[in-house]
């Protein structure tokens, strides 16, 4: 009798590439331990002793996003050795402006057919966001689904938890005439990416074109990673004065801002107050995008924003920037709701 039975693999799914996978991930992961990662990868779930990392009175704070279409960009040119890192600060970037501590890690990266190296360079690359952010990379998920991804593609998700004392939670104390110090973006980090996808497009460029604006392809002038400012942030919390941290993603500054605002509370923003990042001034012209859209769609080279007492605006100014950050005063809280531009992006 002949055997006309099918498996798994014969319907696309490969058990042994997603332990071959699990297996080349591990000394990666391993390097993001932290106090409190209670175990190794492989269970069914993961373990983390918040006694262990030193909290006593603990308040979690969760996080999770994606890459977006930056991925497209990333598979069709081969560089994904950044998009782990895209992953990981979108998440832990996001929990800070609560104040708090981002502690562990996960991710899920979805395929239609699994590659082992790929997978590998992109999980990888997650460790290493994840260890510069101070976090662990404790777990994940591996979905290989044949029929629900074209040839090559993949997406990712990354899921985040940090923690505070009770009592600690941000933003707090925001007040008339706090100082607003923004950090230095280091590009579009990782929103906006299907208006920049149809400026190329509309400029006639390939990914593996000069970039205009830079000593690069345009594929790797657009795949810099989102800068990660968990440490530094941590450090001006700590020093004490700052009120509220606003994240600079999706909706730009004329979104993000006013989420860390009382009601009614605004705030005045020079824009001649940082240089605007040469890719940006790129999209604008090519695109023919206005300074209202550009300021409502993309960082436009201020990733983080900090607001902070008056009077220790200089102390805390002086220490982002020895934590590495380039920090510029970009305005300050006003009364009145909203967010109002004086002078030009340039």
């Amino acid at each position: 009798m002949t055997n006309n039975g099918i498996s798994y693999r014969d319907a696309g799914v490969d058990i042994d590439a997603g332990n071959a996978l699990v297996e080349r991930i591990k000394p990666a992961a391993a390097a993001t331990s932290r106090p409190g990662v209670m175990d190794a990868l492989g269970g069914f779930g993961a373990l983390f002793d918040l006694k262990a990392a030193g909290y006593d009175d603990p308040v979690l704070v969760a996080a999770t996003d994606g890459v977006g279409t930056k991925l497209r960009i990333g598979i069709d040119t081969g560089h994904l050795d950044g998009l782990g890192q895209d992953l990981v600060a979108m998440c832990v970037n996001d929990l800070v402006c609560q104040g708090a501590e981002p502690l562990f890690f996960l991710d899920y990266f979805a395929t239609g057919k699994l590659s082992v190296d790929k997978g590998a360079r992109v999980v990888e690359s997650i460790a290493r966001g994840c260890k510069a952010a101070g976090c662990a990379l404790i777990g994940g998920e591996t979905a290989e689904m044949p029929g629900m991804y074209h040839d090559g593609d993949f997406d990712l998700a990354g899921f985040a938890v940090g923690a505070m004392q009770r009592g600690t939670a941000l933003p707090a104390g925001v007040r008339t005439g706090d100082v607003l110090l923004g950090l230095a973006s280091d590009g579009v980090h990782s929103n906006g990416y299907s208006l920049v996808r149809k400026v190329v497009e509309r400029a006639g460029l390939g990914w593996n074109d000069a970039a205009p604006f830079a000593d690069a392809t345009l594929g790797q002038a657009l795949l810099v990673p989102t800068r990660l400012y968990v440490k530094p942030a941590l450090a001006a919390i700590r020093a004490g004065g700052v009120h509220a941290l606003a994240h600079i993603t999706g909706g730009g500054l004329t979104e993000n801002l006013p989420r860390v605002l009382p009601k009614d509370l605004g705030a005045d923003i020079d824009l001649t107050a940082w240089p605007l990042p040469p890719v940006f001034g790129w999209l604008a012209e090519a695109g023919s995008i206005d300074q209202a859209e550009m300021l409502k769609t993309f960082n436009s080279g201020i990733g983080m924003i900090l607001a902070v007492a008056a009077d220790r605006a200089d102390v805390l100014a002086d220490l982002l920037a020895a934590e590495g950050e380039t920090v510029h005063r970009i305005g300050h809280v006003t009364e009145g709701a909203g967010i109002r531009y004086a002078g030009t992006l340039a």
